[in-house]
């Protein structure tokens, strides 16, 4: 009875694993003949768990969606995985979903073994963070845009420009990406004609559903890189193209992904493409990345740095911290 047991959730675990598994590939797993496993997939159903099971050469059995979710199998990493999960949701960019957050850990961490226990408990009495300061949206707002574009149906809603005006967009949903922090929405624009950027915090209200639409190749392969560039691209008006002295992995670690695109040119630089409303900005945030670097365009941002290369020069040259240093080595002083 013990090593019948045991098969079953091994069984079952194989299930959850993949959307479908011949019965020979799920016999071969478990040491078992077929029919074994014919046998066990009637004792799972016995027990509330949605098999289905299809005949023939290309038949084979995947759990089906059922009407209450059955126990999950999860190996030690993945139960420790989702009890994070659930732990950072808990105070997450996502409105709505805190509190059933917090019932699913507290669940979770009933029925975990001891040692995973105190793994999750430590991570959890052992850390914090900072209060989010930046944009929430609301998981059925989430919700609905991720169905009409399952079930290729326009969207229309309300939407609040970056310039602060208010607009009605009729969209046809393609995919939803989140990056630093924020929710963008991956959209044919009806009226534009093209593709088209949302953020899904300047929605206003619940989205209401259109006619459906036959759906479109993505603007690229990378959705998410596309939406990044693109976020680039309005940040700054004033666009520029700097070559770094150094390596991609290094600028990376300094450069935010929102501010500036990254693209390697070989092993010790990379080419920065970013923008700004004022290149007199700019230029100080590339001289503060601390290392070497040249301007390729435009000539307009080329002048500003030469500017300020003058005034900082200067500055140093004149300024009070020169006359302390100089004022201090003409006086002296004792040891």
């Amino acid at each position: 009875m013990k090593e019948t047991s045991a098969r079953l959730l091994r069984l079952l675990s194989l299930l959850q694993l993949r959307r479908e598994w011949a019965g020979a590939e799920l016999a071969d797993r478990l040491g078992v003949t077929p029919r074994t496993i014919r046998r066990d997939v009637d004792k799972l159903r016995d027990l509330g768990y949605p098999i289905d099971a299809t005949r023939g050469v290309a038949g084979g059995y995947r759990l089906g969606a059922g009407g209450e979710l059955p126990p999950l199998l999860l190996d030690d990493e993945e139960a420790v995985a989702v009890a994070i999960g659930l732990r950072t949701a808990s105070g997450g960019a996502v409105t709505g979903i805190e509190e059933s957050s917090l019932r699913a850990l507290a669940k979770l961490e009933q029925v975990l073994p001891s040692h995973l226990r105190r793994r999750v408990t430590a991570l959890s009495r052992f850390t914090a963070a900072l209060p989010r300061s930046g944009p929430s949206v609301d998981h059925e707002l989430l919700s609905t845009i991720a169905a009409a574009a399952r079930d290729s149906e326009r969207l229309r809603f309300g939407y609040r420009t970056y310039t602060g005006d208010d607009a009605r967009r009729l969209v046809e949903p393609c995919r939803l990406v989140h990056i630093s922090g924020i929710w963008y929405l991956v959209a044919w624009d009806v009226e534009r004609d093209d593709w088209r950027t949302f953020r899904v915090d300047r929605i206003d209200g619940r989205p209401s559903l259109d006619r459906r639409f036959s759906p479109r190749e993505p603007p690229a392969a990378d959705v998410a890189e596309y939406v990044r560039r693109n976020v680039v691209r309005a940040r700054g008006r004033k666009q520029a193209r700097v070559l770094l002295r150094m390596p991609l992995a290094q600028a990376r670690e300094r450069v935010p992904q929102l501010e500036a695109s990254l693209t390697a040119v070989d092993a010790g630089s990379c080419l920065l493409t970013t923008g700004s409303e004022w290149y007199g900005g700019l230029a100080i945030y590339v001289a503060a990345l601390r290392c070497e670097f040249e301007v390729l365009e435009p000539p307009e941002f080329v002048a500003e740095i030469e500017r300020l290369a003058g005034a900082f020069g200067r500055a140093a040259a004149q300024g009070p911290i020169r006359s302390r240093r100089e004022g201090g080595e003409r006086g002296g002083s004792d040891p």
